[in-house]
């Protein structure tokens, strides 16, 4: 396994439509593996291909408290929503250290294969239900903040480039200082 480095916002591959996965082989699994590690050593909760540079329609999620419930979604899409919206914090690996408020439906249902191949549906709810959506909305080349309005889509991709040069900052100091 190896960590992959994350694709970072405003790269143009986070705005593609990823392709959907045909061949179910050594090589999907050990992407899958891949991403894993990489979530999990970034932190996070969950992990889109496109995020990692590949653009196929697989994600990896784990929203438990102990990292031992890796679901592996793919060519996940949702097939049924409810008319009940929640507004939750998001963050993302490609947006690091951004965080706001999205609305999305409270609660999805969700097709998809897994690395062999066959077919499931997830119900999924709370915490699983944003990141199911998140996640698939990156297969589809939307980042988070594309569903706040352009004032604060803006305002949030400035604080984003200003977080970033600071920490360049603080690193060219650092290195100076060594």
């Amino acid at each position: 396994m190896a960590l992959l480095p994350i694709v970072q916002y405003p790269d143009p591959r986070l705005a593609k439509k990823a392709e959907p996965v045909a061949v179910f082989d050594d090589k999907l699994a050990g992407l899958a593996a891949d991403m894993a590690e990489t979530m999990y050593a970034a932190p996070g909760v969950g992990l889109a291909a496109p995020q990692v540079g590949e653009l196929i329609r697989m994600v990896v999620i784990d929203i438990s408290e102990e990292k031992n419930a890796l679901l592996v979604l793919v060519n996940p899409e949702v097939e049924a929503a409810s008319e009940e919206i929640v507004e939750c914090e998001e963050g993302c690996l490609s947006l690091p250290g951004l965080y706001e408020k999205v609305k999305r439906p409270a609660h999805v249902r969700v097709k998809y294969q897994d690395l062999q191949g066959a077919s499931h549906e997830l119900e999924c709810d709370e915490l699983m239900s944003v990141c199911v959506q998140h996640e698939i909305d990156h297969l589809d080349g939307v980042v988070f903040i594309d569903h706040l309005s352009l004032f604060k889509k803006q305002r949030a991709a400035a604080r984003l480039a200003k977080m970033r040069k600071e920490k360049a900052r603080a690193a060219k100091r650092r290195e100076q200082d060594a």
